[in-house]
């Protein structure tokens, strides 16, 4: 059951194939030069790989613009690239799992080309059509301030289509049997090429109903079900991670309450309060995010994550609760997007403060689920604000000080190299941080390779402590009777936790630090007094000295 359900205790690693290592010194990274960095990944600790597009596209929107869904875009390589990526990372235990962006096309998609070419063309009805634009075209657009419509006039098929983000991205006609018999089918391919499953763009898209009439659009839950059946049958330990920004309480309509849905959606309420927490040290949003999240069903998982390819999303926080994220780490307008949002990367938003780096991902990591680290984010890579929208935090990947970094032998790359300030790559890098014990680098893979031997946190049942102290976040997991507790600091002050032996589940007295030789026992009033540091953490083991025989039973 265990090697079934294999993203329960996984370290998921997301690579844009573009950026991370170009191998022929073209400008661009490819799957070659992601081929040679798997023994670096390998090495990190990572045991998943999240591919983002890669498939042919005008690269309007960094891939998620696909013109052909059965490809490699010739920038990044050949179909025999990706097969000799995908057995490297076989041999070498890594899993690998793509993008699947089924809500929607790039407009020069061979199946929009016919579908707007010809009102009779079967493909007319993959996507969504208007006789006249609709009232309210204005309304439900993702990216306010530089999308001002969801439906747009093509003059060739003298309609309107529907796309929900870009007007060079039309909506798939997602309730079309023989477009849903097509994503079937795309999901197919892949997984007969070697991948593990995917991380499917836009669910909330995806299964809406889509029209010109339709005010409020029902889901269809169904398909997921139909998604997943696909992949049983196919092959059995494939996976959907979704990317479905949606309140707590709608959960288990997509994990589907027999668990016959999806396998893991993205946590993104539990992401909101987390940064919440970081910018004002109060963990209360936060600890109720995590209750609110707790239900899934015994298959399902969360992923944990701190930040991504495209904006912070802090939509679902109130007013006031944005505002305090925004003034903490995102200050300046040109650090802001779509009025709901920060666009900057982890280190910058954290000033470079390698307490406050560590401290976020050690909660990352500690948090109910599956962690998502975003590349880059283990050395501390910065951004460059000077770049429009989201490419700011897609700059290529920084391996060494010699020229661009060391992501290729090209003067002139085709995706932006930070070359200046203290994030510049002269300063942050791979080879730097590798030579040194002390490093961002070598902490992250020491903290991966400790959270993988703590499976409770994965697997396990969780309890928010009470410790008494404002900014403190207490997590106990318990699983297969093995326990762990979770101590972090997020204030910038030093305190003192006091913990009952009765609350922390420590009855014989002794709680292991994971971490360090810092081990705790309760003193005669028979409570744990534990001094955390500013911005402090600790990782325990609960039991006695025997626990280390007894993590044989896992």
């Amino acid at each position: 059951m265990i090697d079934d359900l294999w993203y329960k205790n996984a370290i998921v690693y997301c690579v844009s194939v573009g950026t991370y290592m170009d191998s022929n010194g073209d400008g661009i990274g490819d799957f070659e030069g992601l081929t040679r960095r798997l023994d670096y990944l390998h090495g990190l600790g990572v045991t998943t790989i999240w591919l983002m597009p890669f498939q042919p596209s005008p690269r309007r929107d960094n891939g998620y613009d696909i013109a052909d869904y059965y490809g490699v875009d010739p920038r990044y390589g050949t179909l025999g690239d990706f097969v000799e990526f995908a057995h490297g990372c076989k041999q070498r235990g890594i899993r690998v799992i793509m993008d699947l962006v089924a809500n929607h096309t790039s407009d020069q998609h061979p199946w929009f080309q016919q579908a707007r070419s010809d009102p009779k063309s079967p493909y007319r009805d993959w996507y969504v059509w208007a006789d006249k634009k609709p009232a309210d075209a204005d309304k439900g657009v993702v990216f306010p301030g530089v999308q001002d419509s969801t439906w747009t006039r093509d003059k060739q098929a003298k309609a309107y289509y529907f796309h929900r983000f870009y007007e060079f991205q039309p909506d798939l006609n997602t309730a079309n049997p023989h477009v849903q018999a097509e994503i079937l089918k795309i999901m197919g391919f892949w997984l007969q090429l070697g991948v593990c499953g995917f991380r499917m763009d836009a669910v909330p898209f995806v299964i809406a109903e889509k029209g010109a009439n339709i005010r409020e659009p029902a889901a269809n839950y169904d398909m997921l079900r139909t998604f997943r059946e696909f992949l049983q049958w196919r092959q059995g330990d494939a996976i959907i991670l979704a990317e479905a920004n949606i309140p707590p309480e709608l959960s288990m309509e997509y994990f589907g309450a027999d668990g016959d849905r999806l396998h893991m959606i993205f946590n993104f309420a539990v992401n909101q309060a987390l940064f919440h927490a970081l910018a004002t040290a109060d963990t209360s949003l936060l600890a109720e995010a995590l209750e609110q999240t707790r239900q899934h069903p015994a298959t399902g998982q969360w992923g944990q994550f701190l930040r991504n390819h495209d904006e912070l999303d802090l939509g679902r926080l109130k007013p006031e609760q944005r505002q305090a994220v925004f003034a903490a780490f995102g200050p300046e307008k040109s650090m802001q997007l779509y009025d709901r949002g920060i666009r900057r990367r982890l280190a910058p938003m954290l000033q470079g403060d390698r307490r406050r780096l560590e401290l976020a991902t050690s909660l990352m990591l500690t948090l109910p689920g599956t962690p998502v680290f975003r590349y880059g984010d283990e050395i501390g890579m910065g951004d460059d604000l000077s770049l429009p929208e989201r490419e700011c935090a897609r700059t290529t990947m920084q391996w060494s000080d010699e020229p661009m970094g060391g992501f290729t032998r090209s003067t002139e790359p085709k995706r932006p190299v930070i070359a200046e300030g203290p994030f510049g790559f002269a300063h942050v890098n791979v080879a730097q941080q590798r030579r040194d014990p002390q490093s961002l680098l070598n902490w992250t893979e020491r903290m991966i390779r400790m959270r993988k031997e703590v499976p409770e946190i994965g697997w396990g049942e969780f309890s928010v402590l009470d410790t008494d102290v404002p900014g403190v976040l207490a997590i106990r997991y318990d699983w297969r009777n093995n326990s762990v507790l979770m101590l972090h600091n997020l204030r910038a002050e030093a305190c003192e936790v006091r913990l009952d032996p009765e609350v922390s589940g420590s009855h014989d007295g002794l709680l292991i630090n994971l971490l360090s030789e810092e081990h705790s026992r309760p003193e005669e009033q028979r409570r744990h007094r534990i001094l955390l540091e500013p911005y402090g953490y600790r990782w325990f083991r609960i039991g006695g000295l025997d626990y280390l025989l007894r993590r044989d039973e896992i």
